[in-house]
Protein backbone atom coordinates (compact mmCIF):
# COMPACT_ATOMS: atom_id res chain seq x y z
CA UNK A 1 0.00 0.00 0.00
CA UNK A 2 0.99 3.84 -0.46
CA UNK A 3 2.20 5.41 3.06
CA UNK A 4 1.00 8.51 2.46
CA UNK A 5 -1.68 11.39 4.52
CA UNK A 6 -2.77 13.11 1.43
CA UNK A 7 -5.92 12.64 -0.69
CA UNK A 8 -4.12 11.02 -3.60
CA UNK A 9 -2.35 8.77 -1.30
CA UNK A 10 -5.74 7.30 0.03
CA UNK A 11 -7.33 7.07 -3.83
CA UNK A 12 -4.33 5.03 -4.72
CA UNK A 13 -4.60 2.79 -1.54
CA UNK A 14 -8.66 2.10 -2.07
CA UNK A 15 -7.45 1.72 -6.22
CA UNK A 16 -5.27 -0.77 -4.98
CA UNK A 17 -7.80 -2.80 -2.71
CA UNK A 18 -10.13 -2.94 -5.32
CA UNK A 19 -7.61 -4.42 -7.25
CA UNK A 20 -6.79 -7.30 -4.96
CA UNK A 21 -10.28 -7.85 -4.57
CA UNK A 22 -11.12 -8.00 -8.08
CA UNK A 23 -7.82 -10.50 -8.15
CA UNK A 24 -9.50 -12.64 -5.31
CA UNK A 25 -12.69 -12.40 -6.36
CA UNK A 26 -11.59 -14.01 -10.11
CA UNK A 27 -9.45 -16.78 -8.29
CA UNK A 28 -12.06 -17.61 -5.34
CA UNK A 29 -15.01 -18.36 -7.35
CA UNK A 30 -13.77 -20.79 -9.69
CA UNK A 31 -12.49 -22.83 -7.30
CA UNK A 32 -15.79 -22.13 -5.17
CA UNK A 33 -17.79 -23.44 -8.21
CA UNK A 34 -15.73 -26.53 -8.84
CA UNK A 35 -16.71 -27.12 -4.78
CA UNK A 36 -20.24 -26.50 -4.67
CA UNK A 37 -20.66 -28.66 -8.49
CA UNK A 38 -18.80 -31.72 -6.57
CA UNK A 39 -21.60 -31.98 -3.99
CA UNK A 40 -24.23 -31.24 -6.32
CA UNK A 41 -27.02 -34.26 -7.40
CA UNK A 42 -26.14 -35.15 -10.50
CA UNK A 43 -28.93 -34.83 -12.70
CA UNK A 44 -29.87 -31.29 -11.68
CA UNK A 45 -25.96 -29.90 -12.22
CA UNK A 46 -26.25 -31.37 -15.38
CA UNK A 47 -29.53 -30.16 -16.48
CA UNK A 48 -27.88 -26.38 -14.98
CA UNK A 49 -26.48 -23.77 -17.08
CA UNK A 50 -23.95 -20.87 -15.66
CA UNK A 51 -22.10 -20.57 -12.16
CA UNK A 52 -22.73 -22.82 -9.02
CA UNK A 53 -22.74 -20.58 -5.87
CA UNK A 54 -24.69 -23.36 -3.72
CA UNK A 55 -25.23 -27.16 -3.99
CA UNK A 56 -27.34 -27.74 -7.11
CA UNK A 57 -30.52 -29.96 -5.42
CA UNK A 58 -29.06 -30.49 -2.32
CA UNK A 59 -25.99 -32.15 -0.93
CA UNK A 60 -24.96 -35.20 -2.49
CA UNK A 61 -21.83 -36.57 -1.76
CA UNK A 62 -22.16 -39.71 -4.12
CA UNK A 63 -19.05 -38.30 -6.92
CA UNK A 64 -16.62 -38.80 -3.75
CA UNK A 65 -18.18 -42.18 -3.45
CA UNK A 66 -17.65 -43.76 -6.71
CA UNK A 67 -14.13 -42.17 -6.76
CA UNK A 68 -12.70 -43.17 -3.33
CA UNK A 69 -14.53 -46.75 -4.34
CA UNK A 70 -11.64 -47.07 -6.14
CA UNK A 71 -8.69 -48.62 -4.35
CA UNK A 72 -6.12 -47.20 -7.38
CA UNK A 73 -6.66 -43.66 -6.15
CA UNK A 74 -5.59 -43.97 -2.59
CA UNK A 75 -2.50 -45.47 -3.96
CA UNK A 76 -1.78 -42.82 -6.44
CA UNK A 77 -1.89 -40.65 -3.67
CA UNK A 78 0.90 -42.09 -2.09
CA UNK A 79 2.83 -42.74 -5.18
CA UNK A 80 2.36 -39.38 -5.99
CA UNK A 81 3.69 -38.14 -2.45
CA UNK A 82 6.99 -40.24 -3.56
CA UNK A 83 7.52 -39.02 -6.88
CA UNK A 84 6.93 -35.40 -4.62
CA UNK A 85 9.41 -36.25 -2.20
CA UNK A 86 11.84 -38.24 -4.56
CA UNK A 87 12.25 -35.61 -6.95
CA UNK A 88 12.41 -32.46 -4.45
CA UNK A 89 14.90 -34.03 -2.13
CA UNK A 90 17.34 -35.09 -4.60
CA UNK A 91 16.48 -31.88 -6.94
CA UNK A 92 17.56 -29.89 -3.71
CA UNK A 93 21.05 -32.04 -3.35
CA UNK A 94 21.85 -31.52 -7.04
CA UNK A 95 20.60 -27.56 -7.31
CA UNK A 96 22.88 -27.02 -4.05
CA UNK A 97 25.79 -29.12 -5.13
CA UNK A 98 25.77 -27.46 -8.70
CA UNK A 99 24.38 -23.65 -7.36
CA UNK A 100 27.79 -23.96 -4.82
CA UNK A 101 30.46 -24.77 -7.66
CA UNK A 102 28.57 -22.20 -9.92
CA UNK A 103 29.26 -19.60 -6.96
CA UNK A 104 32.96 -20.17 -7.17
CA UNK A 105 35.26 -18.39 -9.10
CA UNK A 106 36.88 -20.83 -11.24
CA UNK A 107 38.65 -20.76 -14.87
CA UNK A 108 35.64 -23.22 -16.11
CA UNK A 109 32.75 -21.05 -14.58
CA UNK A 110 31.97 -19.15 -17.39
CA UNK A 111 31.82 -22.17 -19.63
CA UNK A 112 29.71 -24.21 -17.28
CA UNK A 113 26.99 -21.13 -16.89
CA UNK A 114 26.73 -20.87 -21.03
CA UNK A 115 26.05 -24.41 -20.69
CA UNK A 116 23.14 -24.24 -18.41
CA UNK A 117 21.97 -20.86 -20.61
CA UNK A 118 22.14 -23.12 -23.86
CA UNK A 119 20.01 -25.78 -22.04
CA UNK A 120 17.36 -23.31 -21.07
CA UNK A 121 17.09 -22.16 -24.58
CA UNK A 122 17.25 -25.10 -26.62
CA UNK A 123 15.85 -28.63 -26.04
CA UNK A 124 16.21 -32.13 -27.60
CA UNK A 125 12.35 -33.04 -27.67
CA UNK A 126 10.56 -36.29 -26.42
CA UNK A 127 12.50 -38.57 -28.78
CA UNK A 128 15.77 -37.93 -27.85
CA UNK A 129 14.66 -38.02 -23.94
CA UNK A 130 13.26 -40.94 -24.84
CA UNK A 131 15.74 -42.87 -26.35
CA UNK A 132 18.05 -41.68 -23.24
CA UNK A 133 16.19 -42.91 -20.52
CA UNK A 134 15.57 -46.30 -22.69
CA UNK A 135 19.60 -46.75 -23.02
CA UNK A 136 19.40 -46.61 -19.37
CA UNK A 137 17.39 -48.92 -18.65
CA UNK A 138 14.35 -46.21 -16.88
CA UNK A 139 11.58 -46.40 -18.94
CA UNK A 140 8.98 -48.68 -17.24
CA UNK A 141 10.48 -47.71 -13.70
CA UNK A 142 9.29 -44.96 -11.63
CA UNK A 143 12.65 -43.68 -11.51
CA UNK A 144 12.10 -42.21 -14.80
CA UNK A 145 10.12 -39.92 -13.42
CA UNK A 146 12.50 -38.88 -10.71
CA UNK A 147 15.63 -38.73 -12.14
CA UNK A 148 14.71 -36.79 -15.27
CA UNK A 149 13.00 -34.51 -13.78
CA UNK A 150 14.79 -33.83 -10.27
CA UNK A 151 16.56 -30.19 -11.79
CA UNK A 152 16.90 -28.14 -14.53
CA UNK A 153 19.03 -25.05 -15.70
CA UNK A 154 17.22 -22.31 -13.74
CA UNK A 155 16.86 -24.29 -10.18
CA UNK A 156 20.87 -24.61 -10.74
CA UNK A 157 21.23 -20.92 -11.63
CA UNK A 158 18.73 -19.49 -8.58
CA UNK A 159 20.55 -21.88 -6.19
CA UNK A 160 23.94 -19.71 -7.50
CA UNK A 161 22.54 -16.45 -7.37
CA UNK A 162 21.53 -17.54 -4.28
CA UNK A 163 24.79 -18.48 -2.69
CA UNK A 164 26.45 -15.06 -4.84
CA UNK A 165 24.19 -12.84 -2.28
CA UNK A 166 26.14 -14.11 0.82
CA UNK A 167 28.29 -11.16 2.12
CA UNK A 168 31.68 -12.63 1.01
CA UNK A 169 32.79 -11.11 4.46
CA UNK A 170 30.98 -14.37 6.04
CA UNK A 171 32.52 -16.16 3.63
CA UNK A 172 35.68 -14.93 4.16
CA UNK A 173 35.61 -15.66 8.16
CA UNK A 174 34.17 -18.71 7.83
CA UNK A 175 37.35 -19.68 5.32
CA UNK A 176 39.73 -17.94 8.34
CA UNK A 177 38.27 -20.14 10.85
CA UNK A 178 39.39 -22.94 8.51
CA UNK A 179 35.90 -24.12 7.40
CA UNK A 180 36.44 -26.04 3.86
CA UNK A 181 33.67 -26.61 0.93
CA UNK A 182 31.59 -28.92 2.90
CA UNK A 183 30.84 -27.16 6.11
CA UNK A 184 31.32 -24.02 4.18
CA UNK A 185 28.20 -25.23 1.83
CA UNK A 186 25.95 -26.45 4.28
CA UNK A 187 26.58 -24.44 7.03
CA UNK A 188 27.43 -20.80 6.55
CA UNK A 189 26.29 -20.18 3.04
CA UNK A 190 23.02 -22.61 2.67
CA UNK A 191 21.41 -21.24 5.63
CA UNK A 192 21.90 -17.66 4.56
CA UNK A 193 20.55 -18.20 1.09
CA UNK A 194 17.42 -20.98 1.65
CA UNK A 195 15.06 -18.18 0.99
CA UNK A 196 15.57 -18.72 -2.54
CA UNK A 197 16.66 -21.82 -2.60
CA UNK A 198 13.20 -22.74 -0.91
CA UNK A 199 11.58 -21.45 -4.35
CA UNK A 200 13.02 -24.02 -6.44
CA UNK A 201 12.15 -26.70 -3.94
CA UNK A 202 8.31 -25.21 -4.16
CA UNK A 203 8.81 -25.17 -7.70
CA UNK A 204 9.71 -28.90 -8.08
CA UNK A 205 7.31 -29.95 -5.60
CA UNK A 206 4.79 -28.31 -7.96
CA UNK A 207 5.47 -29.80 -10.93
CA UNK A 208 6.39 -32.86 -9.68
CA UNK A 209 2.68 -33.32 -8.32
CA UNK A 210 1.10 -31.87 -11.26
CA UNK A 211 3.23 -33.63 -13.67
CA UNK A 212 1.43 -36.66 -15.17
CA UNK A 213 2.68 -36.32 -19.02
CA UNK A 214 5.89 -37.89 -18.40
CA UNK A 215 4.41 -41.25 -16.58
CA UNK A 216 1.98 -41.72 -19.64
CA UNK A 217 5.48 -42.13 -21.71
CA UNK A 218 7.45 -43.79 -19.27
CA UNK A 219 4.94 -45.76 -17.53
CA UNK A 220 1.80 -46.75 -19.73
CA UNK A 221 1.25 -50.15 -18.29
CA UNK A 222 2.76 -49.88 -15.00
CA UNK A 223 -0.05 -48.72 -13.19
CA UNK A 224 0.70 -49.28 -9.98
CA UNK A 225 3.27 -46.37 -10.55
CA UNK A 226 0.83 -43.83 -11.95
CA UNK A 227 0.69 -40.53 -10.32
CA UNK A 228 -2.82 -39.12 -9.01
CA UNK A 229 -2.50 -36.66 -12.04
CA UNK A 230 -2.38 -39.57 -14.85
CA UNK A 231 -5.24 -41.72 -12.52
CA UNK A 232 -8.00 -38.86 -12.85
CA UNK A 233 -6.81 -37.95 -16.25
CA UNK A 234 -8.12 -41.63 -17.04
CA UNK A 235 -10.84 -41.80 -14.93
CA UNK A 236 -11.92 -39.01 -16.51
CA UNK A 237 -11.71 -40.18 -19.65
CA UNK A 238 -13.46 -43.08 -19.18
CA UNK A 239 -16.13 -41.29 -17.69
CA UNK A 240 -17.24 -38.95 -20.64
CA UNK A 241 -19.77 -41.96 -22.44
CA UNK A 242 -21.86 -42.40 -19.32
CA UNK A 243 -24.88 -40.81 -21.04
CA UNK A 244 -24.66 -43.93 -23.42
CA UNK A 245 -26.30 -46.45 -20.90
CA UNK A 246 -30.18 -46.94 -21.08
CA UNK A 247 -30.10 -45.53 -17.60
CA UNK A 248 -27.60 -43.47 -16.96
CA UNK A 249 -25.86 -42.67 -13.39
CA UNK A 250 -25.90 -38.87 -13.23
CA UNK A 251 -23.38 -39.26 -10.38
CA UNK A 252 -20.81 -40.14 -12.41
CA UNK A 253 -21.35 -36.33 -14.12
CA UNK A 254 -19.83 -35.02 -10.83
CA UNK A 255 -16.23 -36.54 -10.96
CA UNK A 256 -15.09 -34.45 -13.35
CA UNK A 257 -15.41 -32.08 -10.34
CA UNK A 258 -14.68 -34.09 -7.72
CA UNK A 259 -11.28 -35.02 -9.04
CA UNK A 260 -10.29 -31.24 -9.71
CA UNK A 261 -11.12 -31.34 -5.69
CA UNK A 262 -9.20 -34.12 -5.02
CA UNK A 263 -6.28 -33.07 -6.72
CA UNK A 264 -5.95 -29.28 -5.76
CA UNK A 265 -6.89 -29.43 -1.74
CA UNK A 266 -3.66 -30.83 -0.87
CA UNK A 267 -1.69 -28.21 -2.36
CA UNK A 268 -3.91 -25.22 -1.17
CA UNK A 269 -3.90 -26.66 2.24
CA UNK A 270 -0.10 -27.29 2.52
CA UNK A 271 1.10 -24.17 0.23
CA UNK A 272 0.46 -20.98 2.51
CA UNK A 273 2.69 -22.60 5.17
CA UNK A 274 5.31 -22.70 3.16
CA UNK A 275 4.57 -19.36 1.80
CA UNK A 276 5.28 -18.03 5.45
CA UNK A 277 8.08 -20.12 5.73
CA UNK A 278 9.36 -18.86 2.65
CA UNK A 279 8.50 -14.92 3.70
CA UNK A 280 10.59 -15.09 6.72
CA UNK A 281 13.62 -16.82 5.46
CA UNK A 282 13.92 -14.18 2.47
CA UNK A 283 14.92 -11.83 5.60
CA UNK A 284 17.65 -13.56 7.57
CA UNK A 285 20.85 -12.21 7.09
CA UNK A 286 24.18 -12.90 8.61
CA UNK A 287 25.61 -9.31 8.61
CA UNK A 288 24.38 -6.90 11.77
CA UNK A 289 24.87 -3.53 12.62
Amino acid sequence: MVESSSFAGHMANVILGLVLLLIAFCSIVPMWHVLMASISEGRDLFAKDGLVLLPVGGLNFEGYKLVFSDPSILRSYAVTVFYVVGTAGLGLLLNVLGGYVLSQNSRLKPFFVAMLMFSMMFSGGLIPSYIVNSRLGLVGSPLAIIIPGCTNAMAVIMCMNAFLQVPRETVEAARMDGAGHLPLMFQVMLPQGKGLIMVTVINSALMAWNAWFEASIYLPRQRKWWPLQLLIRDLTAKNQDFLNYANPDYNRYLIQYVVIVIATLPVLLTFPFFQKRLEENMVVGAVKG
